[in-house]
């Protein structure tokens, strides 16, 4: 028998709220976190709509204590806070009683701020400092010292939008190992002009709200966010006689090999990752009671992702809905966001709905939860599908 593995304890600050049941209220109360640009001074302003954290960086420096010479970048920022905050949830007093490490995951790192400085490095000296801070293991390694942890494993993630819940899996394998007592696990992607053009440039960014699994679905809006979970080993748990919020079940990780940036169109890397996570969960696909679906709103995506529905649940699919609608596509950070929210859903037993759906797609019937919706859940799988081809799927369970 399987055995999942314990999280007990949850952080995050999203463009839906700045903490945990922030995050829920939002959810239920469908709520959105997309509007137009505010914080970020870009030509495409009043082009398209993203899904924006509503603090300052000097306002986030504040809630760490951070001196004025810091280098922070603002994904170091968001990361610290939700990893601080899932720390403090799954009420850890002393962080190096047991082996703890930090597995985190980013694909903007620092670039916030080196883009925002990048013609004054060889004039002023002063922003040379946030060179350092560029590269993606640099906000990992911040978030280590803010836990006290930076002695431990401390490793990065970077596998684009399947990065958290590579982190997660990766996380849930140190524990089953032996390796580790206890893992911090996440990730951490704030908004850039770098992203906001690159995105661009692919034209599937929306103007509009984003529009899951529609059948006029325009593209998707980027967001900003940081989630983490501190997973923990029975044995911790059973010691500290702890609260168990849900478990990590069952993963699986695959890549379809088809395209730098775009899925398969038959939902191949999708279909195995699905079908990895059930297997190490000991599943069937009738096990599964709700999806958050990966769910971006652009045309290839939502496409791919649902011919694997079918690929692995014929005509009896669970009720699925993606929460892209409510905080943007965070990128690295998605998985890790969208754990959070299954972990909500198992713990309240409560659908959320996909906001803005209004037509069917043609190559499919396929019509995602469109209302809050009340149902006993004892599973909930969460997608994550990446550029590249990477895919991961992460099962979360009611019971261990």
């Amino acid at each position: 028998m399987n055995k999942g593995v314990a999280i007990t304890g949850m952080g995050i600050i999203s463009a839906i709220g700045n903490n945990v049941e922030e995050n829920y209220n939002a959810l239920i109360s469908g709520k959105t976190g997309v509007s137009k640009i505010s914080k970020i001074t870009t030509i495409h302003k009043d082009a398209i709509k993203v899904g924006e954290i509503d603090l300052t960086n000097a306002q986030l420096e504040e809630q760490l204590g951070l001196t004025p010479e810091n280098n922070y970048s603002r994904t170091a920022l968001l990361g610290a806070i939700a990893a601080k905050q899932a720390v403090a949830n799954a009420q850890i007093t002393d962080i190096k009683d047991y082996r703890t490490g930090l597995v985190s995951s980013t694909s903007v790192g620092g670039m916030d701020m080196t883009e925002k400085y990048f013609y004054q490095y060889l004039e002023d000296e002063a922003v040379q400092k946030y060179i350092e801070g560029h590269h993606a293991g640099d906000s990992t390694q911040k978030i280590a010292q803010q836990l006290g942890i930076e002695q431990s494993l401390v490793t990065t993630i970077s596998t684009a939008c399947s990065s958290a819940a590579n982190a997660i899996m990766f996380g849930a394998r140190l524990i089953k190992s032996g390796k580790l007592d206890r893992v911090i696990v996440g990730g951490s992607d704030c908004l850039s002009k770098f992203t906001i053009n690159g995105f661009k440039t692919l034209m599937i960014l929306s103007d509009t709200d984003n529009t899951p699994f529609d059948e006029n679905r325009k593209g998707l809006n980027l967001g900003e966010a940081a989630a983490f979970l501190v997973l923990e080993s029975e044995e911790v748990v059973r010691a500290g006689n702890k609260k168990v919020l849900a478990y990590v079940k069952g993963y699986g990780n695959a890549n379809d090999a088809h395209h730098q940036t775009a899925s398969s169109e038959n939902g191949d890397g999708a279909t195995l990752a699905m079908e990895k996570a059930l297997k190490v969960a000991e599943m069937r696909p009738e096990d599964i009671d709700y999806i958050n679906a990966h769910g971006t709103a652009t045309s290839n995506n939502d496409l791919s992702e649902g011919r694997a529905f079918l690929r692995i649940f014929g005509n009896k699919i669970p009720d699925f809905s993606s929460t892209k609608p409510y905080t943007g596509h965070t990128l690295a950070a998605a998985g890790g966001i969208e754990a959070v929210y299954a972990v909500l859903a198992i713990q309240n037993n409560t659908i959320y709905p996909n906001l803005n759906f209004e037509t069917p797609m043609k190559e499919f019937n396929l019509v995602p939860q469109t209302q809050t919706k009340e149902k006993e859940l004892n599973t909930v799988l969460s997608n994550s599908l990446g550029f590249g081809g990477n895919c991961s799927t992460v099962i979360f369970s009611k019971k261990s």
